[in-house]
């Protein structure tokens, strides 16, 4: 059986901010080829600049990109609040620059404590890679406090999390092709939800989203991911000062040794009606 024809393509095109686009596959069911429309989830770099410097470049899923430098900056310790922010915005250059839309620069009012450390390493991060740019064990050590506080969530609304978060994730219903982070509150109400092609990049946003609202610390909300817990999000939920992360999939060994020792209660393959607690139960209530 000859094969069916798709039309080459060199180029994509992706209209500017668009967080997917449309595209011709071939798929087989048994030996039977077939062309459909499809979609793909948008992957582009975007620059975060400090004061005009380049700071780092991380491959997202354009929307929300305010928020996402203002979550990577608060993880990376450059800033410990929103007050420490004067300007976050995009370049603004002339419609036809590549650039416009994926440079963002920042003004800060006060620096944080890792700022020079930040600005002198490398500092390219891809979608799946949350520590790529670290060029040292050192520094992945970000010297914060465990979490404190008496907050709890009950097994009823952590089975609720999952629900909530799918049918929240509009653009992943599209493609199949991007990560969700939402926070809840510890009664389960849906706070914020942000999609990337990069994990740890929908934790930055929706935490930057709260940051930019004056929220945080977020130390009564909840974090899902839906994905698996790894490293750098338990990194980015301490610095938010977040107590409880549950993900849809598996934690790795070091996600549980860094919940257990800052005291946070990591929660995995949360499904209706069933989880795993991998790290200080003591934060789920159960039934009487």
């Amino acid at each position: 059986m000859a094969l069916l024809a798709i039309r080459p393509e060199l180029e994509l095109e992706v209209p500017r901010g668009a967080t997917a686009v449309p595209h011709t596959v071939m798929s087989f069911r048994d030996r039977t080829p077939t062309l459909r429309d499809d979609q793909l989830a948008v992957e582009e770099p975007l620059e975060i600049r400090l004061g005009g410097k380049s700071l780092a470049v991380t491959m997202r899923t354009p929307g929300h990109d305010e928020e996402l430098v203002g979550g990577f900056l608060l993880s990376e310790r450059v800033i410990e609040d929103r007050d420490d922010l004067e300007v976050i915005a995009h370049y603004a250059g002339p419609e036809d620059d590549p650039r416009t839309g994926n440079v963002i620069n920042v003004l800060l009012r006060r620096p944080g404590p890792a700022i020079h450390q930040r600005l002198h390493r490398s500092v390219f991060t891809s979608s799946a890679c949350g520590l790529c740019g670290k060029t040292s064990l050192d520094a992945i050590d970000m010297d914060l406090r465990p979490v404190t506080g008496d907050v709890t969530i009950s097994l009823d609304a952590l089975y609720a999390l999952g629900p909530a978060l799918a049918e929240a994730q509009t653009t992943f219903e599209r493609t199949g092709g991007l990560h969700a982070a939402a926070l809840f509150n510890t009664t389960g109400r849906l706070l914020a939800v942000r999609e990337d092609v990069g994990r740890h990049n929908a934790v930055d946003k929706v935490v930057g989203y709260m940051l930019l609202r004056g929220e945080v610390p977020l130390s009564r909300h909840v974090l899902m991911v839906s994905g698996r817990a790894s490293f750098e999000i338990m990194q980015k939920a301490l610095a938010a000062r977040i107590a409880v992360v549950a993900a849809i999939s598996a934690p790795s060994s070091l996600a549980v040794q860094f919940a257990l020792v800052n005291d946070m209660t990591l929660i995995g393959f949360l499904r209706p009606g069933r989880l795993n607690v991998y790290a200080n139960p003591h934060r789920v209530r159960q039934p009487a």
